[in-house]
């Protein structure tokens, strides 16, 4: 029997000899050379404490079918928050992830007031600061949980009472702390309620002065007190609010530069929330690199068939792809970002041993991802069909437009005789259907090749 708390031991890498997909891992070797770095430069897998140790599985219409093997063992929630370190240190163990995330109440007890929270808390930290010792796995970021008690429910730096507006910018100050003491690598701030309901009661350029002014105040404090990490705003359109002003990478680009924080913080972006935007996670992370904003990736996927936030691990081949390819694109995920598995197995995947081989399917979705991305790459199939479709602008009329010559008149004097046969000659097909199906031809030939 293995030593490990959950039984299970280090998951291995075993290949693709069988089809079957079991614990072991078919794509993900850690220590694999793609694209100039290692499957784990590149990848930087970390584990979400909320979904993993916190989540009990539950749905809109059951109670929660989780089962762990720290169920029933304590009786105070401080004792089980404790003991669930442990558990989840040899969790990463045995998974062979180098980083984890959490939210400030996912890993301690709430007091009756917030002195006593913050004292459990730093209890707790204590414990996971001695397992980072021990075992060397970081803290790819830490963020605070201002959505879930019944006192945000209508925002927290959003939030029309002052009162609550002053308690989330003090659990933020003791978050920051934390971060600064346990070495995260990035903090991310997530406004899981500030949003509206309902315009008729809500002064909308009020309350977005008040969450930058408390953005501001955690960058004063960040550099006050020497924490280096980066700072991150997720985007996510809405649920649990109508409407969240984070809504997507352009509108929360558009955000900080409208308060003068774009030096101060990237975007981590959700493929799930991408989904809930109308967008693709790929739409996502483009907009978000291309702004030089791109931070940090959470690692799931959506059901299109069900319109809310489902949080699945991720086992979509093409999408994972066009992730990777646009991580290649940029060289890396972000300054120092990684990819953070928010996401919980099905509620009908019940058991200690699922939530290991729902981690397998992810990472290895990812693997194979950066295999076939990085062929793409090797082989410039996006870039020669970029080029070829916009060679038009590298001579000619083109060519003013880039280098900033033109002008109306100019367009004017070029395109005022030109027959219409020759514009409608000027275009060419796209042959998109093609195109796709070469991605498809990547992805199976290069997986059999693995």
């Amino acid at each position: 029997m293995s030593e490990n708390l959950w039984n299970i031991d280090k998951i291995p890498f075993v290949g693709t000899s069988s089809l079957r997909q079991g614990l072991g891992f078919r794509y993900y070797d850690a220590e694999r050379v793609v694209a100039g770095k290692t499957m784990r430069e590149w990848l930087r897998f970390g584990v979400a404490y909320w979904h993993s140790f916190q989540a009990e599985l539950v749905d809109p219409f059951g109670e929660g079918t989780a089962q762990r093997p720290f169920d029933g063992k304590y009786s105070k929630p401080l004792d089980l928050a404790l003991a669930k370190v442990d558990y989840a240190f040899d969790f990463y163990k045995a998974l062979g992830v180098d980083y984890f995330c959490f939210h400030d109440r996912d890993i301690a007890p709430e007091g009756d007031t917030l002195r006593e929270t913050n004292a459990n808390l730093d209890k707790v930290v204590d414990a996971i600061e001695a397992k980072q010792k021990e075992t060397g796995v970081k803290l790819l970021w830490n963020t605070s949980s201002l959505f879930t008690n019944r006192r945000f429910v209508s925002g927290a730096a959003t939030s029309p009472f002052a009162e609550i507006y002053s308690y989330a910018g003090a659990q933020l100050k003791h978050s920051l702390e934390i971060a600064k003491r346990l070495g995260a690598e990035n903090y991310v701030f997530w406004g899981g309620r500030e949003g509206y309901e309902n315009l008729w009661n809500t002064d909308l350029k009020r309350e977005q002065d008040h969450i930058a002014a408390m953005f501001q105040m955690c960058v004063d404090y960040a550099k006050e007190i020497g924490l280096d990490a980066q700072f991150m705003l997720e985007p996510k359109p809405k649920e649990p609010t109508s409407h969240q002003y984070d809504f997507d990478a352009a509108t929360t680009i558009a955000f900080l530069q409208t308060y003068g924080l774009q030096d101060h913080f990237k975007l981590n972006l959700e493929g799930n929330h991408a989904n809930l935007a109308g967008h693709t996670y790929q739409h996502e992370i483009r907009v978000a690199r291309e702004a030089g904003m791109l931070g940090s990736l959470d690692a799931n996927q959506g059901d299109k068939l069900i319109g809310w936030d489902i949080d699945e691990f991720p086992s979509d081949l093409y999408e994972t792809t066009a992730v990777m390819w646009e991580v290649l694109a940029e060289g890396q995920i972000g300054p120092h970002g990684g990819l953070n598995f928010d996401a919980k197995p099905r509620r009908t995947s019940f058991t200690a041993e699922d939530l290991f081989r729902a981690h397998v399917v992810g990472m290895d979705s990812y693997a194979a991802g950066l295999l076939v991305a990085a062929r793409m790459h090797e082989e410039g199939l996006i870039e020669d069909l970029v080029s070829e479709r916009y060679s038009s602008f590298d001579s000619g009329i083109g060519a003013t437009v880039e280098d900033g010559t033109a002008s109306l008149a100019s367009l004017e004097a070029h395109s005022l005789d030109i027959p219409q046969a020759d514009l409608v000659a000027a275009t060419k097909s796209d042959h998109l259907e093609s195109v796709k199906a070469t991605i498809n031809n990547y992805i199976v030939d290069t997986l059999g090749r693995a």
